[in-house]
């Protein structure tokens, strides 16, 4: 991810005498994702992930950190957050708020195959019934009230086909209702990258930092819109398919979640089409930054709303 704040060993060193992790050996920067500092931390004891959080509050975090180290505990792989010698998961570091997490090995598969897919709906449904007995809640940062403030603020920067779009897609999101639907807690940012694999079996699940409270079925919709995807942003059937019958062995899908699914995966596209729009028209300094192209999501958005029977036909 971009390195918004700078951490030098010299810094680091005395701050890592809270934890019980031994003395710096190496500090190296990540440079993926968009939202947060992270850095790789080798001690002397082991091998660990610094995180220095640039947008959400002291008064958020315990919801992601107590999520990881409650999902670790119940067998998802996971990062598991490390208190310091005050029993605390979250300190502060260079005037941000900052956390310690274990490394997980492996590397992510940006080719999946089917067996990827598979691996990776089985693992998600097993993290939704984890999360089902982690009783903290925390309303969807990015849902659809976000969506809707941040697209007034993209609106100017847009071709008037673009903002169309994006404004017809917010209204159609708004007239259904999804308050029936299966909820827990979600990742919310399950995609290639956050998932890491070590030979053809899932290391761990990272970054949870978009996790919330929020309707299972859409989070599988997030997934399944990244994972399962072509390079011409429309959905490679056999990839589904793999993924969503090992979703469903695990939890099966209701109903109701079968019926919203086109329009889950609609709102999956819509929300990450804003997220990058926003972050390429409006992006926050940084020392380091990536970007990623709002086009594709723009175009996964667009197949989505053609091809609403083939999305049906994956649930048969």
């Amino acid at each position: 991810m971009s390195v918004f704040t700078t951490v030098t060993p010299e810094q680091l060193a005395p701050w890592l005498k809270n934890y019980d992790t031994g003395t710096l050996q190496d500090l190296q920067g990540i440079l993926s994702g968009i939202e947060n500092t992270n850095y790789f931390v080798t001690t002397s004891q082991g091998r660990f992930v610094l995180t220095l959080f640039e947008n959400l509050t002291p008064s958020q975090l315990p919801f992601y950190l107590n999520l990881m180290a409650h999902l670790s505990g119940h067998g998802i792989p996971c990062p598991k957050p490390i208190a310091d010698m005050r029993g605390s998961f979250l300190g502060e570091l260079n005037g941000k708020p900052a956390a310690l997490v274990t490394r997980i090995d492996g590397a992510p598969r940006l080719n999946p195959t089917p067996a990827h897919c598979a691996r990776v709906g089985k693992v998600l449904a097993e993290m939704h019934l984890a999360g089902q007995s982690y009783h903290a809640r925390l309303d969807n940062l990015r849902g659809p009230r976000w969506w809707t403030e941040a697209a007034a603020r993209i609106l100017p920067f847009l071709a008037r086909e673009d903002a169309k779009l994006l404004q017809s897609e917010i209204e159609f999101q708004a007239g259904h209702g999804t308050q029936r639907l299966a909820r827990g807690v979600v990742h919310g940012d399950l995609f290639r990258d956050n998932v890491l694999f070590t030979g053809d079996q899932v290391g761990g699940l990272i970054d949870f930092y978009f996790a919330c409270t929020d309707t299972l079925v859409y989070d599988v919709a997030i997934t399944l819109n990244d994972w399962c995807m072509q390079d011409d942003c429309t959905l490679d059937a056999e990839r589904c398919r793999h993924f969503l019958e090992a979703y469903r062995l695990v939890r099966p899908l209701g109903a109701e979640e079968q019926e919203h699914w086109p329009l889950m995966l609609r709102a999956g596209a819509l929300r990450f089409w804003v997220s990058r729009l926003y972050d390429l028209h409006l992006p926050r300094p940084g020392a380091l930054t990536h970007a990623h192209d709002p086009g594709r999501f723009r175009r996964i958005l667009l197949n989505h709303i053609r091809h609403e029977e083939f999305a049906t036909e994956l649930l048969a």
